[in-house]
């Protein structure tokens, strides 16, 4: 088999303002404990399984540099540069193009450069079967995540539990089984009354956001669901080595529209399969989650920087300024920066959005 993996890493990051913003969006912070950004986290777990020249990285193009500096290890022919954000589909399509340029029929892991995984060794044992999945049978599989929660944040996806196929892969000398089923229906992200049947129904899985399939499959998929991205892609394709290629590349670009691979083939689809996969996945996406994922003091409290803290509970607390006090208050988030002062009650951190769209509407674009 010849394994290759994408990972998408152009998005704005609207939800971790004011750290993150349009000139340094979140999948280049070190959100986590260590010394990593999201993105460098994001190509770690991917060693074992894909060489370095097989790694490829779909950025916008005012990203390059970034991407460049916190990857060294990737080839400068490996970043993809998209003049403008189309959200999934089209991003997927684009590294179906230039991936063909090295191997046709190849077989492709999708992934964002903003999710966490706690299992690196389950999430390899689950990717590897995937790839053999679609190396022998084509089909697009996607990664479900076990539902922990009545999370109205996440999409979901059902599966049908009397149809599916089991996958032998063997890894550290030990055969592994895995079970592959089919997919029944996608579901948007749910209110709480609805995440909670999901729950009870009990073959609901959380929608990752992860795909794994082969170039060949995923291109008739567009064909046949998307025609207008398909025949934009061919003419990449046709136009690939030519030396004005970021200009062709540009003018097909502002013309597509934006939409996911969800939404334009996923649930169109009658060839997908997914597998439940149980390798600890966070998509860190808003700050919520990021007090969720650290570790706290004996007050419930997250703190980074200079403060002061006197009777206050279950807050995070992130400071590049000069000191912060907090007084008598408790759930909050609170993120102090160069580029603005965030304040917001934990549970609410999914309409930080809401602040970002308004400065953007009022031309404040100078803390975006």
């Amino acid at each position: 088999m010849i394994n290759y993996a994408v990972i998408m890493a152009g998005g704005v990051g609207t939800r971790f303002w004011p750290k993150g913003n349009y000139k340094f969006p979140k999948q280049f912070l070190k959100i986590t404990d260590d010394d990593d950004t999201l993105l460098q986290l994001a190509y770690k777990r991917l060693d074992g399984v894909f060489r370095n020249t097989n790694i490829f990285v779909v950025t916008n193009i005012i990203y390059k540099q970034e991407v460049k500096r916190q990857l060294p290890k990737i080839p400068d022919e490996n970043i993809i540069c998209e003049p403008v954000g189309r959200n999934t589909a089209p991003c997927i399509g684009l590294s179906c193009v230039f991936i063909n340029r090295f191997q046709s029929r190849a077989n492709v892991l999708v992934v964002a450069a903003d999710h966490l995984i706690g299992d690196n060794d389950e999430f390899h044992r689950v990717i590897k079967s995937g790839l053999q999945f679609v190396n022998d049978n084509g089909g697009i599989v996607t990664l479900g995540i076990h539902p922990t929660k009545p999370e109205t944040g996440y999409g979901y996806i059902q599966y049908d539990s009397d149809f599916f196929a089991d996958i032998e892969t063997e890894e550290k000398s030990a055969v592994s089984t895995e079970r592959i089923y089919k997919v029944k229906t996608f579901a948007e992200k749910p209110n709480l009354e609805v995440a909670k049947a999901f729950l009870d129904s009990g073959d609901f899985l959380w929608n990752s956001g992860m795909f794994i399939f082969r170039t060949d499959t995923m291109m008739e998929e567009i064909r046949n669901y998307m025609p207008d991205l398909f025949e934009s892609l061919n003419r990449l394709s046709d136009n690939i080595l030519a030396t004005n290629f970021p200009k062709i590349l540009e003018d097909e670009f502002t013309k597509l529209k934006s939409i996911s691979i969800d939404y334009g083939v996923m649930e169109k689809s009658s060839n997908v399969f997914i597998i439940r996969s149980h390798f600890g996945w966070n998509d860190v996406g808003a700050w919520d989650e990021v007090y969720n994922i650290k570790e706290k003091d004996q007050d419930g409290n997250v703190r980074k920087g200079m403060t002061v803290t006197q009777d206050t509970k279950n807050c995070l607390i992130l400071n590049d300024q000069k000191i912060v006090a907090t007084v008598g208050v408790e759930d909050l988030l609170i993120i102090n920066t160069e580029n603005g002062l965030l304040i917001c009650k934990r549970g609410e951190a999914q309409r930080v959005k809401e602040i970002v769209d308004y400065l953007r509407r009022k031309g404040m674009d100078q803390y975006l």
